[in-house]
């Protein structure tokens, strides 16, 4: 049986300018609006809090809350 990761939350280290994965899936959430992002649709991200975003304004919002 083939093992699939779609459906799976990706597990990712985030460095800058690049991510690299720890453990396979096709997604990661966004930190601030908890909403699906696609590994290859993934342009948003803090280093310094590992987290994830889904766009910019989101990035922005998550910098305010500190």
């Amino acid at each position: 049986m083939l093992m699939t990761n779609k459906g799976r939350e990706a597990r990712v280290h985030y460095m800058a300018g690049t991510f690299r994965l720890l453990s396979a899936g096709d997604h990661v959430v966004c930190a601030v609006t908890k909403q699906q992002i696609p590994l290859d649709a993934l342009r948003y991200w803090s280093v310094a809090r590992q987290e994830p975003y889904v766009s910019a304004e989101a990035s922005v919002e998550a910098e305010g809350r500190g």
